[in-house]
């Protein structure tokens, strides 16, 4: 058979369909890109970069006392007038100060993840709020359409920094989590090329969410040492462990190898609880100490080569989508 679609009637189809998109209609952004609220990366610079760019900036709050949040949120409003939201992990304290800041400064849109989804929703959508949960299984994800959440962000075991204990991979959890759920589902982990992205959505979701690709740009907030870093890993230079405590994707350096010798002696709890306790999160991403330091990324750091503007990150987003073509066969 021919090919009976013209140029034009499919750019009109292709806009049709972009317009429909359930993300970019739920968050009102003009491309179904969502950048991960980040620890130590994502102020106000990237969150509102990323969102004039056509995509959803999130300004992460685990990372931030509630004065830096307000503060964050307040320049964010000054520098977009698009949408954005804040990722608030849950198992960080100062909760309710945190989501009275975010009601008061009228964000309109939360990403709520570690911990129960039923928490603060209702609360957030009572004052108009769109709330997103992240998961990291399918089981979580139905919990989530039970708590009435109005997006799902499932993510793959790939992801960088707090993950999944089950290890289960995007490619498996997006159309698993696809069959059991009928809200807007985000796809997250291992997603930092257009043609990714292309995947993603081919495999049942309706945007991604991307957290590596962004840590490494001009506009991230983390320190110049970590955002180099980034763009010198290769494959199996991550591992996910401290399962035991709250499961996290790092860099293999000096502080990992001290983690794994606690490990060798017998997994040790305690002994893990104090070797974190000094803030090494901070010390490394933020402050870039890239041996001592906690370096949380993703796998598809190996695919990063060099750190670059939000807006070329996106620009490459865009034509890599295109550009991925299914092969014949």
């Amino acid at each position: 058979m021919g090919n009976f679609i013209d140029f034009n009637t499919a750019r009109k189809l292709q806009e049709m369909q972009s317009q429909q998109n359930k993300i970019t209609e739920l968050f009102s952004i003009k491309y179904p890109i969502i950048q991960a609220g980040m620890i130590w990366h994502s102020g106000w610079r990237l969150a509102s970069a990323v969102s004039n760019c056509g995509g959803l900036g999130l300004i992460g709050a685990g990372s931030m006392y509630p004065d830096v949040l307000r503060e964050n949120i307040q320049k964010c409003k000054q520098a977009t007038d698009k949408p954005f939201g804040v990722n608030v992990p849950m198992l960080y304290p100062n909760l309710d100060e945190v989501i009275q800041i975010i009601l008061e400064e009228g964000v309109k849109i939360v990403f709520t993840s570690a911990g129960n989804p039923k928490t603060y929703t209702e609360t957030l959508q009572k004052e108009g709020l769109k709330v997103a949960h992240v998961v990291s299984s399918t089981k979580f994800a139905m919990k989530c359409e039970d708590a009435g959440v109005d997006a799902i962000v499932a993510e793959g075991f790939e992801a960088g920094g707090h993950n999944g204990r089950d290890e289960t991979t995007t490619f498996c959890l997006i159309p698993n989590v696809r069959k059991h759920i009928s809200k807007p589902l985000i796809a997250a982990g291992g997603i930092a090329l257009g043609s990714q992205m292309k995947a993603a959505m081919i495999l049942g979701a309706d945007g991604v969410q991307i957290g590596s690709r962004f840590a490494a740009t001009l506009e991230a907030s983390a320190h110049e040492n970590w955002k180099k870093k980034i763009t010198e890993l290769h494959e199996g230079d991550t591992h996910l462990t401290l399962k035991e405590l709250a499961p996290v994707r790092m860099v293999k350096n000096k502080f990992f190898n001290e983690l794994e010798e606690i490990y060798n002696v017998g997994r040790n709890k305690e002994s893990l609880i104090a070797s974190l306790g000094r803030a090494r999160a901070k010390r490394g991403m933020f402050e870039g100490d890239m041996e001592e330091g906690e370096l949380e990324i993703g796998q598809v750091s190996a695919l990063i080569d060099e750190v670059l503007p939000v807006e070329t990150v996106f620009r490459n987003l865009l034509q890599e989508f295109e550009d991925a073509k299914m092969p014949n066969f």
